[in-house]
């Protein structure tokens, strides 16, 4: 039976392009994001390539909703053999922790750490011995580079992220789950814009790695192309 994967966020960019990568080493994934129209336009172009993929609708900055997707997962009788979480919020009017808007500072936090926290225990049910747990988090998020000045609240979500990250490989060593963070660059996305440095396949390599060939034994780690960077 093939493997499975769920990856939040994935009707576009770093996302889609996880899923498609694995699609093609055989995995049977799911894409999820928070409107229907897009997601099922991003099934399709899947679907076309051959790939064995499904599509979960949600919002992962909801509760409800993301409850609503796990008792669809549930009707499919599947394990969740790993859970990638990718979808994140960076808001353009993010320019400062001090004068933001209290929604801009706040819906940031509930959506890249709360929602990640909320999905996984939402589907952790699903997710065998030996699963794998990967949050896809950012440069913004290391406390030993050197501030940007740019997107703080997104970068302090990323932060936030990354400890999260450790928190969960330590509650989840029992059950032989390996959960790490991945820094993917700076990528050619909606989010990354056209003038990055990376193309999307690169920014998906890590993320793809750790999902079906890292070292099982390799948690609770913050990685840029396959190998631990500082937090």
């Amino acid at each position: 039976m093939s493997k499975t994967a769920l990856i939040t966020g994935s009707n576009k960019g770093i996302g889609f392009e996880i899923a498609r990568q694995l699609g093609k080493k055989g995995f049977k994934v799911f894409i999820s994001g928070r409107n229907e129209v897009k997601v099922k336009k991003s099934l399709g172009n899947l679907l076309d390539e051959g790939i064995d993929a499904e599509m979960l609708v949600t919002d992962i900055s909801d509760l409800e909703s993301i409850q609503r997707a796990a008792i669809e997962f549930m009707k499919l009788n599947l394990k969740l053999d790993v859970l990638i979480n990718n979808a994140a919020i960076l808001m353009k009017e993010d320019r400062s922790l001090l004068t933001n808007s209290p929604s801009i500072n706040e819906n940031t936090i509930q959506t890249n750490c709360y929602g990640v926290i909320n999905i996984t225990k939402e589907f952790l049910q699903f997710i065998p011995n030996g699963g794998r747990i990967i949050n896809i988090s950012s440069g913004g998020g290391s406390m030993t580079d050197p501030v940007g000045g740019w997107s703080p609240a997104y970068c302090v979500s990323k932060t936030t992220l990354n400890s999260i990250t450790r928190q969960l490989a330590f509650e989840l060593l029992g059950k032989n789950i390996a959960v790490n963070s991945v820094c993917p660059g700076w990528v050619k996305t909606d989010m990354g814009g056209q003038g990055a440095s990376r193309l999307v396949e690169k920014g998906a390599e890590t993320p793809v790695w750790l999902a079906n060939e890292a070292p099982q034994s390799l948690t609770g780690k913050f990685l840029r192309d396959k190998k631990e960077i500082p937090w």
